[in-house]
């Protein structure tokens, strides 16, 4: 009988999961050299953490067996846990604070697509306590960081801003909005024309559909547009953060700077962003593909204090399946499972515990030494030295009966 694994699971062999921890540790460190430290939750959640705030889409959990009397459910993402956990555990630190994580989330497939993946890994940051302009600057920067220690040149970072794409829809109707603002962001001119909107507000929604592109000119074009005092604010904001950005990038010789698009329909997927969203893609010639997303949420942390004070918030996500598949084409990635630097084999049965002590000298060394004990004893040595050649094992210890090693080295 074969056993396959569940619908929606897949398993990681040893040279996935080197090629995984390659792009893992690179990101770590990143983070590390930024100040951030490592956070870790639960993987479980009580499903009234998860709604919270709207930050997740409840169709999207994937629930468990009630216990208790209280419904639990799989992280589908991981801002909500670290938010819940900052007001609970984290009340008496100093902020801002900067926590990274490397985690598995789990989502549940989309009706109608049974086998489609129900597990993904992610890496990304929050950074806690810090509302001003430069501290989106800083996750902005810190994702090209990321981006630039794995090798990817070739990528576009997409801004947008969910308080000013917000404003821009309050002259439709509340029963028009959501599908003006879906129009929008597929790009849909043809579902504008058939929604039978008056003469003025027709020609908003086009002026709209164009509001994306060189974040200079669509900037400028908001000029023009009779904006509120808050929104105008909101404009000033994201004008002085691609500044900054355009600065940091032109003065670092060794950071280009990225292509930048600024696209007011940007909608991401929860509810829980009050300001800048992001979302940063492969090029055309890698099929435009999705490699992270984040954005602010001032409000979220409030929801779990109780008492509904906002609290910044700022963070991103960035995919590791997708990060994954873009970087294999490259070569950088690991293209075999590191081999072991050593083979100890035990000639004859009375050497096999000298044969164990000795590997076990080598792997004391300060550096990673890899020693592992043939386990066939008495098989003829031209069949253990092609075993060696096979597994790429560079040198053979030949323990004799006195416990002695004898070195050979392999070509």
């Amino acid at each position: 009988m074969i056993y396959p694994p569940p619908a929606g699971a897949r398993d990681l062999l040893p040279l996935d999961v080197a090629q995984k921890h390659w792009i893992e540790d690179r990101l770590e460190q990143v983070f590390q050299r930024w100040g951030y430290h490592r956070i870790i939750t639960s993987t479980v959640e009580r499903m009234d953490t998860l709604m919270a705030g709207g930050a997740i889409d409840q169709e999207a959990v994937i629930e468990l067996q009630p216990a208790a009397g209280k419904r639990l459910g799989l992280r589908p993402e991981l801002t909500a846990s670290i938010a819940r956990t900052a007001v609970t555990r984290l009340a008496r630190v100093t902020y801002p604070q900067r926590l990274y994580y490397n985690a598995n989330v789990f989502r549940q497939a989309a009706q109608g697509s049974h086998g489609s993946q129900q597990e993904f890994y992610q890496a990304g940051v929050e950074l806690l306590g810090a509302g001003a302009t430069v501290a989106d600057a800083e996750i902005l920067l810190l994702l090209m960081d990321c981006l630039k220690s794995l090798h990817l040149d070739t990528w576009c970072l997409i801004l947008g801003n969910a308080q000013l794409t917000q404003a821009l829809l309050e002259p439709f109707a509340p029963d028009q909005r959501q599908a003006v603002r879906q129009a929008l962001a597929s790009l849909d001119r043809v579902a504008l024309e058939g929604m039978g909107l008056p003469p003025e507000l027709h020609q908003h929604a086009l002026y709209l559909l164009d509001l994306r592109g060189h974040p200079e000119d669509v900037l400028q074009a908001l000029g023009h547009l009779e904006l509120d005092l808050d929104t105008a604010e909101t404009v000033a904001g994201l004008k002085s953060l691609v500044a900054l950005l355009r600065e940091v990038t032109r003065e670092d010789g060794d950071r280009p700077g990225p292509a930048l698009t600024l696209d007011l329909s940007l909608i991401r997927p929860f509810d829980y962003y009050t300001g800048l969203v992001f979302e940063v893609v492969t090029g055309p010639d890698q099929g435009c593909q999705v490699l992270g997303q984040g954005g602010r949420y001032d409000h979220l942390l409030g929801v779990f204090q109780g008492q509904g004070q906002g609290f910044p918030g700022i963070g991103f996500v960035l995919n590791m399946e997708t990060l994954h598949q873009t970087l294999l084409p490259t070569g950088y990635l690991p293209q075999d499972t590191p081999p072991s630097d050593w083979l100890v084999v035990p000639t004859v049965p009375q050497a096999t515990a000298a044969a164990f002590t000795y590997a076990h000298t080598l792997r004391t060394s300060p550096s990673l030494v890899r020693a592992e004990v043939h386990l066939s004893v008495g098989e003829p040595p031209a069949a253990t030295r092609a075993l060696a050649r096979q597994r790429r094992i560079s040198r053979i210890a030949w323990i004799g009966p006195d416990g002695l090693p004898d070195i050979e080295a392999l070509n």
